[in-house]
């Protein structure tokens, strides 16, 4: 049996929406909270909320000038300011003096994230790690508690890659990826399960405060090895389309040889890797302007220990 870990309590936590000016749960939610805070009360904490992107939200567009989600890397924090940078990166760095600074002891000890994709993803929950162990908890909780939501954990980073969202500014962080829901439109279900999510994680957080040892277990993640590209004609433009054999089939496996893409001429174009994988972000519209047709990921195990919170000294 292994021995739990302790860390401190969690007092400090943010909930931001609106890092994509276009995706309208987080945006709605937390100009809702920014005018009344009563649900992000707890016993042992009052969480803050966030809006990450207001030029970006303003316009609903997914960023002003540049992609916000993608300005936390610490060249970008750390480095020094010049007049001309995007306003995405000049946010950045507030949000860092504010809610970190990233990996300091001042920085906040959760910050929750919430996003919206156009893909079929139900509930996903993203970590940027399989070592982390107080976001995988909370991940677990929700999977318990909300089960008919049949959450899935997706870590957004391969292997040595580096940290570059606004969760990442914080000792731990979830972002919270709702779909399907195009971009610019609030989906009342999917905005009600948003408020769930959120409720849940801060209903988890305030039990972990109490000093209440939460049991080991293992669980199923989805882990980011790639992506794979829409295929291009000569002049660059996209000449074939997600197979609609494979749209809307997030984490299903897809074997080499299954159909991937399907040309504006209809011949099919396979899956040409060597072993099976479990795509996701599967024809996100956001993700065209980077030609990337889907997520690859492999699916994995993970031994989670147990977790206690006491005034001790912090293990994470």
């Amino acid at each position: 049996m292994s021995e739990a870990i302790s860390i401190n309590p969690i007092k400090l936590v943010a909930v931001a929406g609106g890092t994509h000016g276009n995706e309208m749960s987080g945006v709605t939610l937390v100009r809702h909270w920014l005018r009344d805070s009563t649900e992000l009360v707890r016993e042992t904490f009052t969480a803050v909320p966030l809006l990450a992107n207001p030029k970006a939200t303003e316009k609903c567009m997914r960023y002003y000038e540049k992609d916000l989600n993608r300005c936390f890397t610490m060249d970008i924090l750390f480095s020094s300011e010049s007049e001309d940078e995007p306003y995405e990166v000049k946010r950045a760095r507030e949000i860092n003096r504010v809610f970190g600074p990233r990996g300091s002891l001042n920085a906040y000890d959760l910050i929750l994230d919430l996003h919206n994709t156009t893909c079929n993803m139900g509930v996903c929950l993203i970590i940027s790690g399989t070592h982390k162990h107080l976001e995988l908890h909370a991940c677990h909780y929700i999977q318990t508690h909300l089960p008919n939501f049949n959450p899935q954990i997706y870590v957004y980073t391969e292997h040595g890659s580096e940290l570059y969202d606004l969760p990442s500014v914080g000792k731990a962080g979830i972002s919270f990826e709702l779909g399907p829901q195009p971009q610019g439109v609030i989906r009342g279900d999917i905005l009600q399960n948003m408020k769930k999510l959120v409720k849940s994680t801060l209903d988890f957080i305030n039990q972990l405060n109490q000093a209440i040892e939460i049991p080991a277990f293992q669980v199923d993640v989805f882990q980011r090895v790639g992506h794979v590209q829409f295929p291009l004609s000569p002049d660059g433009e996209i000449s074939a389309v997600v197979h609609p054999s494979l749209q809307d089939k997030d984490y299903s496996i897809l074997h080499p040889g299954d159909p991937a893409f399907l040309s504006l001429d209809n011949k099919i174009i396979p899956y040409t890797g060597e072993q099976p994988i479990y795509p996701v972000f599967i024809n996100e519209a956001a993700y065209y302007e980077k030609n990337i047709a889907f997520i690859v990921t492999k699916k994995i195990q993970v031994s989670v220990p147990p977790l206690s919170s006491t005034k001790g000294k912090s293990a994470l």
